[in-house]
This record gives structure tokens, C-alpha cells and sequence, in this order.
């Protein structure tokens, strides 16, 4: 039994899981994942005042910051995370020094409060409809060894966190109604502007570029064109759309229809996620019960392919041909692919790939691999290094890429010509409309904007928004900017009016901007007492003994 166990592991493991609650002593243990160089020996993470960091209160702040990231966005932390300035380490010393100074000024949270948020949170996890904690418990934190106590101390110590934000940057919140009238009038007085763009497009058509041009640009840019490992694997699917007629006719036996109508009642007004109608929605629910099912019905097939795979001897890929063959089941294989693409011809999830990565030589077949259309069981062709390819194999692409760039350069050109033809032409009095129009050049007038504008599609495109509110309110009305570089070519705004604040909206909308605008001063206040308290609070710590990047902020701003 254990050597059956031994060989389908890697795929059984799916199944043992759900009756199987397993410890991740070691992958919580502290000194396991932070040891950066040598900074944390034998569990050695240094003091906070008085205090010695041990790996129990370390382990216990570090399940709390996941806990944390997981309420803010809905899931666990990736390798992505971390690129993205998210530092589990870091942030659970930034936890230890917070809960530091809560000790320190004896705050308490009572049941009944944390129970209420509690609550809240539980009903923002479910998108409004609350979510039993032991259903949280079981779904989704037992994937990282947490466990309910570890969510009712985070909960409590989130809300003292917040009280200790309260208490030590009050201050914060003193906003005089002055004081708040001009942020709201700064943040939402609209412009109205126009905007050219030079364009590389308009101007291919009269780019050539010589041999010599190609392989200097090919030289120049190699690291452009490195490809990622890649590696490329035969499989074997298992299609849902298999099991979709059988699926509903065994449904159509059941009580398929109440249970619709039980998920419909349960998701309130949320409905509209489904379907802009009640019918809409629950037809759609419907469908994804079915299909549920069915994918059930083909991740079962999957496993029962896989454990014959796993029990032939000996190991060889050959077998998975073998064995499909065998059962009328049709072997593909894929182009190669790299982690961030995938497959190309054919849409693969990031479990597909996932998995792909995964196999060797030695190890040839992933386990049974669920997709929302298929379950998969793969096999291992072969991996390729990452290489930059030879200038010949991708000559077409080059030569498209070096008259591209060519013909941005001439779109800049053009746009800084007209630049001064502008500059010259207003101070002369004539009229921007009129400039454009003898330059044969069509402005796009775009829809009113603010510094609190979201959404500007029409910029997006070529510049990211925030750039672009930047160049708007910082040329004079009646202006134009300074030719901007886009990727495409360049643009050049122009600034035709502020407009006027519409009074009454700023009335209606003043006192929920003033509430923000108080949160935004205190968490501020908060940052400026964090970074000092970290100044000194962090010293003894293993933190600073690995001399870390600046800070990006404390734990306030990230709310």
C-alpha cells in the first residue's frame, strides 16, 4: 500500500488533502524561509525593546500578514507579490513592532467588536452574503496551515492597529473647512483640452532601411529578442464538453431547479454578476452547475488514466502513448511555450503550465491537471534553454521592428517641427484650430477631466493617466505642452479652458470628500510616526541586520 501511495503521490495528494488536515509546521516556520545571507540563525530575529523575537511570535505576526493580504485582495501572496513591493518578511516586522507599541499602550479590544468585524469581513470575503468561518476555514486558510484562532487574532489586532493609528496621529484629523474646500477644488476642477498625435504608421511608408541598419539594430537590441526557457509537452485531455449532455440529464432527475433557485435567493442583488436579469442569472448558474459536474466527471476519468500510467514499468514517455492508444484517446503536443504565454495553440490556464514546468526526465507525468474546460494528464517532450535566436531566423521581424523604430523617430520629428510652427504661431495671435487645420493635422477635442478622473480612454492608449493629468495641469490655459514621447510616436496637448466647479455637486459631495480627506491626513500623520518608531524600534532586529531596502511605507498606507 504505501509503495502504491509512494508512486501516485504527486496526483493522490489532491484527494488525500480534503480529508487530510496537514500542519505546515515548516512552511511557517519562521527560520525556514528568512535566512537571507546568513541574517537569522536558529530562529535568531532579534529584540524589539525589551523583548526577544521568538519563532513562535514571529510565525504567529507572519500568519497575520498573509491573513491580511489575503482579506485585501481575495487571495494568497505569489512570487509575483514580492515584485510587486510585497515583502512577507518585512511586513511581519513592521506587525511585530505595531503590536510592540499596542502592549505598550495597553490597548484592548473586546469580544463583541472583534465578533462584529469579524463579521464584516466575513461578508466582504462572500461579495455581501456572509461566509460561515469554518466554510473559510476549510476552503481557503487550511491551504496555509491557519486556522480560526489565527483569524480571530488577526482580526483583534487589526482593529487595534486602528485605534492605535487613532491614537497616536489624532492630530491628523483636524481639517478646517478651508482646508477641505481647496483639496475638493483642486482635485476636481475639469480642463478642457486637445490633443495631436504624430504617429509612427503615417509614416512607414516612406521608411526603408538597409542591411547594414537591420544588423546594427539587431546587435544593438539582442537582449530584446532573448527567449525565455520554454519547454514542450505531449498530453492527453479530458474534455468537459464530453460529459455535458450526460451531466444534465442526470441533473434533470434531481431537484436542479430548486437548488438554482436556492443560489439565486442566496445572492441577493449580487445576482447581476450573472446575468442582468433574475432568468439570465439563474440560467447561468444553472450552466455552471452543469458544467461543474461534468468537469468533476472528466478530473474522475483523468485519475483513472493516470493511475494506470503511474503503475506501468518501466517509467518511459512512450507510455502515454501506449496507454492512450490502448483506449482510443488521442495524444497532442504542444509547440514549446514559455511560464508567461503558454501553449499557443490552445487556451492552457496557469495550472497547465504550472505543471509542464514541473516535469523532467526523471519525472515525466504531472498529475491529473484541472482547466476549466479539460483535466490533463501530461507528459514530458523536451525543455529548451533560454537562447537569443540567430538574426536570420527572425530577420523578418527585425527588419519590421528597425523601420518601425525609424518611422517613430520621424513621427517626433514631425511633432517638434510643429511645435514650433505653434509656439511661433500663437504668440502671433492665431488660433490653435487654425494651426492644425493649415498643418493638414486633426486635434481630438477629449471629454472634460479632473485630477480625480479614473477613466480617459482616449490617452490611454499612448500614455499612462497620471502622466498625462501631470503635462495637462501644468501647461497655462492657452498653451500647448512640450512635445511628449509616446511609443508610438509623440503627442502634444493642448489647454483650452479650466472650468467652473459646478457648486452644487461640490456642496452635496463636500462632507464624504472632507471624511476622506481627514483618513488621508491621519494615515500621513500615521506614516511620519511609523517611520520614526521603525527608526529606532528595528535596530536590534534581523531586519536591519540585513540592511534591507527603504521602506515603502507603513502598514497605514497600504490599507
Amino acid at each position: 500500500m504505501f509503495g502504491t501511495i509512494r508512486k501516485h503521490q504527486t496526483w493522490l495528494w489532491a484527494i488525500i488533502i480534503v480529508v487530510i488536515v496537514i500542519s505546515f509546521v515548516i512552511y511557517f516556520n519562521p527560520s525556514s524561509q528568512f535566512d537571507r545571507g546568513g541574517a537569522v540563525r536558529a530562529g535568531d530575529f532579534g529584540t524589539i525593546g525589551d523583548e526577544k523575537i521568538t519563532v513562535d511570535k514571529f510565525g504567529a505576526a507572519q500568519r497575520e500578514i498573509y491573513l491580511r493580504f489575503f482579506t485585501s485582495y481575495g487571495d494568497w501572496p505569489d512570487k509575483d507579490s514580492r515584485n510587486s513591493g510585497f515583502d512577507v518578511e518585512r511586513e511581519t516586522f513592521y506587525r511585530l513592532l505595531l503590536l510592540h507599541k499596542i502592549k505598550e499602550q495597553g490597548i484592548r479590544v473586546s469580544t463583541a467588536v472583534v465578533a462584529q468585524h469579524a463579521n464584516e469581513v466575513l461578508r466582504s470575503l462572500g461579495g455581501g452574503e456572509p461566509v460561515p468561518l469554518s466554510e473559510l476555514v476549510n476552503r481557503k486558510l487550511h491551504e496555509r496551515g491557519l486556522t480560526a484562532a489565527d483569524f480571530e487574532r488577526f482580526i483583534r489586532n487589526e482593529i487595534a492597529i486602528q485605534e492605535l493609528a487613532a491614537l497616536v496621529a489624532g492630530s491628523g484629523r483636524l481639517v478646517t473647512p478651508e482646508e477641505a474646500r481647496a483639496a475638493y477644488t483642486r482635485e476636481h476642477e475639469e480642463l478642457s483640452a486637445q490633443v495631436v498625435a504624430f504617429l509612427a504608421k503615417d509614416h512607414l511608408a516612406s521608411v526603408n532601411v538597409s542591411t547594414e541598419a537591420v544588423e546594427q539594430f539587431y546587435t544593438n537590441r539582442m537582449s530584446a529578442y532573448r527567449l525565455p526557457e520554454r519547454v514542450q509537452v505531449s498530453y492527453v485531455a479530458f474534455s468537459v464538453s464530453n460529459h455535458l449532455a450526460e451531466t444534465e440529464a442526470e441533473l434533470a432527475k434531481t431537484n436542479l431547479t430548486e437548488i438554482v433557485d436556492a443560489n439565486l435567493q442566496r445572492l441577493g442583488t449580487n445576482y447581476v454578476r450573472f446575468g442582468s436579469t433574475p432568468d439570465e442569472a439563474k440560467a447561468k448558474i444553472r450552466e455552471q452547475i452543469i458544467r461543474g459536474q461534468a468537469l468533476a466527471k472528466a478530473r474522475k476519468q483523468a485519475n483513472e488514466f493516470a493511475t494506470v500510467l503511474f503503475d506501468r514499468e518501466p517509467v518511459t514517455v512512450e507510455n502515454l502513448n501506449q496507454l492512450a492508444q490502448e483506449r482510443g484517446l488521442t495524444v497532442k503536443t504542444t509547440e514549446p511555450f514559455d511560464r508567461e504565454h503558454g501553449p499557443k495553440d490552445f487556451h492552457a490556464g496557469i495550472n497547465f503550465v504550472q505543471a509542464a514546468f514541473k516535469l523532467t526526465p526523471d519525472y515525466p507525468f504531472s498529475s491529473p491537471v484541472t482547466d476549466e474546460d479539460a483535466a490533463y494528464v501530461l507528459a514530458f517532450n523536451r525543455r529548451l534553454p533560454s537562447e537569443v535566436p540567430s538574426l536570420e531566423s527572425i530577420r523578418a521581424q527585425v527588419t519590421t521592428d528597425c523601420r518601425y523604430e525609424q518611422a517613430v523617430m520621424l513621427a517626433r520629428q514631425a511633432g517638434a517641427a510643429f511645435q514650433v510652427t505653434l509656439t511661433n504661431g500663437l504668440a502671433q495671435g492665431r488660433t490653435f484650430a487654425d494651426l492644425c487645420t493649415e498643418a493638414k493635422l486633426k486635434p481630438v477635442l477629449l471629454p472634460p477631466f479632473s485630477r480625480s478622473t479614473r477613466s480617459l480612454p482616449e490617452v490611454e492608449q499612448d500614455l499612462s493617466l497620471q502622466y498625462f493629468k501631470q503635462i495637462a495641469f501644468n501647461t497655462p490655459v492657452g498653451q500647448t505642452s512640450d512635445l511628449v514621447p509616446t511609443r508610438d510616436g509623440g503627442m502634444l496637448v493642448h489647454v483650452k479652458s479650466r472650468m467652473p466647479l459646478d457648486e452644487t455637486k461640490m456642496q452635496a459631495e463636500l462632507p464624504s470628500f472632507t471624511a476622506m480627506f481627514q483618513q488621508y491626513r491621519q494615515n500621513d500623520a500615521f506614516n511620519e510616526w511609523f517611520r520614526r518608531q521603525a527608526d529606532e524600534g528595528l535596530r536590534n532586529t534581523a531586519l536591519a541586520r540585513m540592511q534591507p531596502p527603504e521602506m515603502q511605507g507603513s502598514p497605514a498606507r497600504r490599507r
